[in-house]
Formats: structure tokens, C-alpha cells, sequence
């Protein structure tokens, strides 16, 4: 019998008249006793992802035939949990029905009942626990010790042994190592890992947050001697192979920090239009496949920024040094050259071993100065002429992939600048500029010739993909449009120049930032894959990261499959042998990404509600960004801060939630805050465990009014079913 996991479904489905114990099974597909443990590990992997079941006694069932459902578990701060059901609607799990589940877990829970619509579950059995360390503040309780977890998901304090608590000091940040959990009826238990120091002391909150998304914050010995050991090694005869380009004005531009530098372009002009090189660190040729310095790069997935501080995914030593693109320094590249027309359209391209030369590190602020004035200062003139072309065939490549639906999320990103203990001097929002875009532009064309390189030759890739929207999300989105009186018609043939127009006629507005936020969650996410469904958001039919190798994993695979190329194709052997690590790695590195987008929004979060905690009673005018039925958020002018106004605070008013309309309104005056509105507010109350930020009115900018019958109708709501005014 093959161990193929369908054949093995296949057979459970068709035969088994009953759920079986493992040896059972084994001998009804009369798996021989040498390939018994292949078959146990088989078994075991179609239980994590779902398709069968572990029951009382051992005995293993199709989880589809058992009213059963798989999933990991999502935990709302409120304490209810929601596991992903395909194709339908999360499953909504109580707290009383989680048993010894915490968020991340992966649970098999059985459908219950339905509730207003929803279907809802009960969790039966934990199928795998996450790794789990609890970051948290220690307490001193009257005859006993815990731990308040800071993840606001883990929706139960952590009891302490009296010998288990390190000598932590109450109030002081601690890492819990836990106990295994088997009573719902009692508390969890741990032991205090690591004390971190007290909430104030310097470095302690990015401590805080590294802990508690398990970052690192050193590389193992063995690493580091395997980066020295690569970063020390000769390049010579390496370069004697490669296509000498040291001569060409290629140029990089980043950051004003920056001290990575894995990506240059130069530019020329040609009769019919442009040459455009893109020249990116080959990390490859370092981080040699199997290592202990590869496997510990695959193991981080990415390097991770947070405010002030970087963890990163390579050491120092190669990083900073060896594969950055430093000016003036001989580099090894690997390098992307295409050939477009006047209008941006791609015509051809080359993928080469190169060996560059830098001639200037440009920042973004200074290419935009130049082309703001047209004066280049003596760092940049020699590379001018250069970046003017580059400019202009940018502003074509733009205006073509616009043209063709990539969508263009006008979000701001935060920019905080810290004094040297870490402290918060000042917050803000990142100018976009033109050289930003100027950069991107150069990088996703060479990302799309990538892809188009080996996806043409049919060889075993990793792709950056992005999945078309789910259509109930989409008309979830519609309907929210519609209560805010803007149209968005949605079907399940939808392109991306559909949502590209919409979001051009909603740019001006003083929604727009809530409408493109909420268009982004409304999508999927993307992710990496070798199976090439083409990126939605970006409307490219092909696309993969390849132009980030020193901070993403899957950049520096996608050069060692560009390298492992014999006359365009992988050897016989090593085919077969990639295809798995493509999907495995893959796989990883789409979870390490999301794992550290959260860790930087909420080392933002941390810094941000410290630098509130400073400025309680000051007032702000900010932007009404999002209202529920308690309450409604505002954004902060020019801070990216974001803090809620609670329904429970206005006292001018009682204020309803008017849900078709979107928006709070006052039934005596009529008084109504929508999204978007301009509002001043002040700062009440800042919780630096919790993380919020409480603000209170302190005036409307423009008030406008529920009149006529709309607000008579209004007040003829049951009084059960108004906001309260809350007690002074």
C-alpha cells in the first residue's frame, strides 16, 4: 500500500467501517513492520493539518465523517476564540468551551450548534501545542504568586510555584516557561525563564517584545564562525568567472541609516527606450545550502525591524560588510538587465553572475532634493545623468502598471525617532517620496523577470503569490461601502483595475485611509509558493522576491535556483531534490513574515502608547478612523497614533449606533461622528500593559446634524437598546 496521504484517505473513506487504532489501520493496509514508523509520522501529519482525528483510546477517524474540524485557534481579547472552517465562516468558540486551548494552538473542535447565524464549536482535543513562552508581569498575590500575560489573547494569569519565581520582583517584566495544561478548572501554571527588568528601565519594552514573538537576539557560536569562516574566503576566482560590470554607473540609494545595502541599479538610454540593470547582493555565494549559517537563516525567515533596532537575519559580518553594496568596494551580484520601450513595456532581459562596483551610496532624500531642483551636490553628480533616466523611465513604469490594475495602498507608515535610551523624541508619519517609488518601481520589474525567466524554462520555483479576494469578504466590504455612501459592486470574476479605480475616486477623500485599510483586510494575504496563481494585487501574472537577499530567506533561494541552473535547467538530481525544501521552505518563511509584521506593529504600538503617557490632558486633532457600536477610533494628525473615544465618555449626549449609516448619533441634538470626521480630542487615559489609549471629545471641528425624520425615527428605539450615559 502506497503512503500516499489520499491513497490512505482514500482508503478510510471507502473501507473503514469505524474509527481505528493506529495498528489497526496499519494492518488493514497492510503496511509491513520496517515501514511501520513511516506510516505512524504519515498518520500523525494528516491529524496536524485536519483530515483525520485522534479520539478517545487512540483511535483514529475522518475528522469530515465525525462532525469534526481542525484548525488553529484565534483568541479575542475578550476571551472567545474563532478557528478557520474553508470555504465558510470562522467556527466561534466560547471561553467556557476552549478547555486548555491558548491562542495559536492547533485544536480539533466539534460543531455545536448555531448562534445568530454563526456556526459555533467546542474544542475536544488540542492536536499541537505552539512553542510557547509567556511574557508577562509578575504579581504578588496574598498567599500566592502569578504572571499577567502582555498578549491580551492568553485570556488566563499563569500561576507560580513559590520555588519557581526566580526572585522576580513585583511589577517586573518576566519570560514564563509553562507547565503542560490539562485542567480547564484551575489556572495554568509556568516558572519565571528570564527576568527582563521593570517597564521604564532602557531597552526593557523591545526586550519585552522580542520575547514575546520569540526573536533572537544573538546568533549561536557555530554560526557565527561559519559567517567568519565565509565572509573571510577568497573571492578572486569567483570573480574571474563572472561578467565584469565595475565599470558601469550603477549607484545604490536606501535609507539614511541604512547599513545593508543588498540592491543597485543603473540605467541607459537606447533608440527605442531603456536599459535598466538591477544588481542585488549574491548572498548565494556565501550562505552555501545545508550550513549551519543556512539552516539558521531559514530558521529566522527574515530579518525583523523594530523602533530603534534590528534583528537581523544574517550576522553583521556579512550583512553590513561582504555582501553590502558598499560604494567604492568590489561586490559579487547577481544581475537582472532588462530592455523596455519609451512606455515601460518590458521586452527582454538576461539574468547574469556579475561583479559590481558602486559608485555612490545615495539616500532618498537626496535623490528627491535633486529632483526637486535639478542641482546635484558633489556626492551625486557624478551618477546624475544617470538617475534622471532612471526617473523618467519610472514615472513610465508607473503610470503602465497602474494603468493595468496594480493596486496602490496610500497607508502611512510610522516614523519614530529615539534618544539613545530608547526613548521616544519623536512621532510621525514617513513621507512617501518619489525616489521611494523610483525604487520600487526598479524592483518589481526585475522581481517579474525573475519569474518569467524560470517559470518559461518549467523549472521548480518559489513564487511570491497573491491570491484573488474571497467573495463573501468582498461583499462584506460592499455593504460597508454602501454605508458610507459609496458604491463598490462586487462579483466573483472581479480584476485588480476594478479596485485600482475605486480607490483613485476615493484618494481625496477624508476617508481614504479607513477605505484603503479596509480594502487591504478584505484580501488575502500573500504568501510564498512554487505553485504560480500570479500576484492580484500587483496584477502581475508572475512574480517572486528576488531582490532582498540579505533580510528574506526566500530572496536568497530564489538565487541559489538561479545558480543551480545548467543551460536554463536544474540537473536531474537536483530537481527532485529541491522540490520539497521549495515547499517546506516556503511555508515557513510565509508564517516567520507574518510573525514579524506583528512584532513591529506592536514594538510601534509599545513606543507609541509610551510616548502618550506623556502627554495626558493634551489635546490633538486627529480623524475619526473606524466607530463600533461603544465607541469610535480616532487617528492622531501627523502622529500615526491611534486611541478610541468611548460612547461612555460623552456626556453631552445619549448616542446611539446608527449601523446602516456607520456613524454615533446624539438623540436629542442629532450630534452624529462618522468616519472620516475631523475631531478634537484629548488624551484621558493611557495603559501602558494593556496597550490603549483612551481619548475623550474635546470638540467637534465640524458638527454636522441628524435632522428631520431620520432622527425621529431614532428616538423611537426602545430605551433597552440605548447607549447608557456613563455616571461622572
Amino acid at each position: 500500500m502506497s503512503f500516499d496521504p489520499k491513497a490512505i484517505i482514500g482508503f478510510i473513506r471507502s473501507r473503514a467501517d469505524y474509527p481505528m487504532k493506529m495498528k489497526e489501520l496499519a494492518k488493514a493496509l497492510s503496511i509491513p513492520n520496517p515501514s511501520y514508523s513511516h506510516f505512524r509520522s504519515v498518520i500523525k501529519q494528516l491529524i496536524t493539518k485536519g483530515e483525520l482525528v485522534k479520539l478517545k483510546r487512540g483511535r483514529i477517524g475522518l475528522a469530515s465523517e465525525l462532525n469534526l474540524v481542525t484548525g488553529t485557534l484565534q483568541v479575542t481579547r475578550a476571551g472567545v476564540g474563532f478557528v478557520p472552517c474553508e470555504g465558510k465562516e470562522d467556527i466561534m468558540i466560547p471561553a467556557h468551551a476552549l478547555l486548555t486551548a491558548f491562542d495559536g494552538d492547533k485544536v480539533t473542535v466539534r460543531l455545536t450548534s448555531e448562534s445568530s447565524g454563526r456556526q459555533m464549536g467546542a474544542v475536544v482535543s488540542i492536536a499541537e501545542r505552539t512553542e510557547r513562552r509567556i511574557v508577562g508581569t509578575f504579581k504578588k498575590g496574598k498567599h500566592f504568586y502569578f504572571v499577567e500575560p502582555d498578549n491580551p489573547r492568553i485570556h488566563r494569569d499563569i500561576y507560580i510555584g513559590k520555588d519557581d519565581t526566580l526572585d522576580a520582583s513585583e511589577g517586573e517584566k518576566v519570560v514564563i516557561q509553562m507547565e503542560p495544561w490539562v485542567d480547564a478548572h484551575l489556572n495554568p501554571e509556568g516558572a519565571v525563564a528570564e527576568r527582563l527588568g521593570f517597564p521604564g528601565d532602557p531597552g526593557v519594552d523591545m526586550l519585552t517584545v522580542m520575547r514575546g514573538f520569540n526573536l533572537p537576539d544573538t546568533f549561536p557560536p557555530e554560526v557565527m564562525r561559519d559567517a567568519e569562516i565565509a565572509a573571510g574566503q577568497s573571492i578572486e576566482d569567483e570573480i574571474a568567472q563572472r561578467e565584469n560590470l565595475t565599470k558601469e554607473c550603477i549607484y545604490t540609494i536606501d535609507p539614511e541609516d541604512a547599513k545593508d545595502h543588498d540592491d543597485a541599479i543603473n540605467v541607459e538610454k537606447l533608440p527605442h527606450g531603456y536599459r535598466l540593470g538591477v544588481h542585488i547582493a549574491d548572498v548565494s555565494n556565501y550562505v552555501q545550502e545545508g550550513t549551519v549559517l543556512d539552516k539558521e537563516a531559514l530558521r529566522r525567515g527574515n530579518s525583523v525591524y523594530l523602533p530603534g533596532m534590528v534583528v537581523p537575519m544574517l550576522p553583521e559580518v556579512l550583512s553590513n560588510d561582504v555582501c553590502s553594496l558598499r560604494p567604492h568596494r568590489v561586490r559579487l551580484a547577481h544581475s537582472c538587465i532588462m530592455d523596455f520601450d519609451q512606455k515601460g513595456k518590458l521586452l527582454k532581459w538576461r539574468v547574469a553572475d556579475t561583479v559590481i562596483k558602486s559608485k555612490a551610496k545615495l539616500t532618498y532624500e537626496q535623490a528627491q532634493e535633486f529632483f526637486n531642483t535639478g542641482k546635484a551636490d558633489d556626492s551625486l553628480a557624478h551618477v546624475a545623468d544617470n538617475l534622471t533616466l532612471a526617473r523618467e523611465l519610472a514615472q513610465a513604469l508607473t503610470k503602465r502598471r497602474f494603468a493595468e490594475g496594480s493596486l496602490d495602498f496610500d497607508l502611512p507608515e510610522s516614523k519614530i525617532i529615539l534618544g539613545k535610551d530608547g526613548e521616544v523624541i519623536e512621532l510621525g508619519n514617513r513621507v512617501r517620496l518619489e525616489s521611494h517609488r523610483l525604487v520600487e518601481e526598479c524592483m518589481l520589474a526585475a522581481n517579474v523577470a525573475v519569474a518569467l525567466e524560470v517559470f518559461r524554462a518549467a523549472q521548480p520555483f518559489v513564487y511570491r503569490v497573491h491570491d484573488k479576494p474571497d467573495l463573501k469578504k468582498l461583499e462584506a466590504f460592499s455593504e460597508m461601502m454602501k454605508r458610507i455612501g459609496r458604491s463598490f459592486p462586487v462579483s466573483a470574476t472581479m480584476q485588480p483595475v476594478q479596485f485600482s479605480r475605486f480607490l483613485e475616486g476615493v484618494k481625496d477623500s477624508p476617508e481614504s485611509e479607513f477605505i484603503n485599510e479596509l480594502m487591504l483586510r478584505s484580501m488575502k494575504k500573500a504568501v510564498y509558493q512554487r505553485a504560480n496563481i500570479g500576484h492580484f494585487g500587483l496584477a502581475f501574472s508572475h512574480y517572486t522576491h528576488f531582490t532582498s537577499p540579505i533580510r528574506r530567506y526566500p530572496d536568497l533561494l530564489v538565487h541559489r535556483l538561479l545558480r543551480s541552473r545548467v543551460n536554463g535547467v536544474y540537473p536531474a538530481p537536483f530537481t527532485k531534490r529541491i522540490i520539497p525544501f521549495i515547499d517546506s521552505a516556503a511555508s515557513h518563511c510565509s508564517t516567520t513574515e507574518r510573525d514579524a509584521e506583528a512584532a513591529e506593529r506592536q514594538a510601534i504600538k509599545v513606543k507609541q502608547v509610551a510616548y502618550m503617557s506623556r502627554h495626558l490632558g493634551a489635546e490633538f486633532s486627529g480623524i475619526i478612523s473606524g466607530i463600533i457600536a461603544h465607541g469610535f477610533f480616532v487617528r492622531l494628525d501627523h502622529l500615526g497614533v491611534e486611541g478610541m473615544v468611548r460612547v461612555s465618555s460623552i456626556d453631552d449626549d445619549y448616542y446611539q449606533f446608527d449601523e446602516k449609516h456607520f456613524r454615533l448619533v446624539g438623540r436629542r441634538t442629532g450630534t452624529a461622528y462618522r468616519l472620516g470626521d475631523p475631531v478634537k480630542v484629548k488624551v484621558a487615559k493611557v495603559d501602558t500593559v494593556r496597550h490603549e489609549i483612551d481619548l475623550a471629545i474635546a470638540g467637534l471641528v465640524s458638527a454636522p446634524k441628524v435632522e428631520g425624520k431620520q432622527l425621529k425615527k431614532m428616538r423611537e428605539v426602545p430605551h433597552h437598546l440605548r447607549n447608557k450615559r456613563a455616571r461622572r
